[in-house]
């Protein structure tokens, strides 16, 4: 059987900047339209493009059940969590791209 994978993550605009939180099934995909301003209205508003933090699933249920746990978290958890694995809030999906 083929086994899919599934992401929840979060984008910044910058270190300490606007977040969003997303799930997708094709993270390479969905950065990159994050990055062209297709991705949302409210990640192109405010250039919200920079892939700070992901975590990999096998089943969709958890990604999306972690999605929301993300989603009511307050700001300071998320950038806890962002810290905790990115300390420098680095652009994750660099290594997606060949320049």
């Amino acid at each position: 059987m083929f086994e899919k994978e599934y992401f929840t993550y979060i984008l910044a605009s910058r270190k300490g900047g606007a977040l969003y939180v997303g799930v997708t099934n094709n993270i390479e995909g969905r950065v990159l339209e994050h990055k062209e301003g297709s991705g949302s209205k409210h990640t192109a508003k405010y250039k919200i493009n920079k892939l700070v933090y992901y975590d990999c699933f096998d089943n969709i249920n958890d990604a999306i059940d972690w999605e929301k746990k993300l989603k009511r978290w307050k700001r300071s958890w998320k950038n806890e969590l962002i810290a905790e694995r990115n300390p420098e809030w680095l652009d994750l999906s660099e290594d997606f791209f060949d320049p």
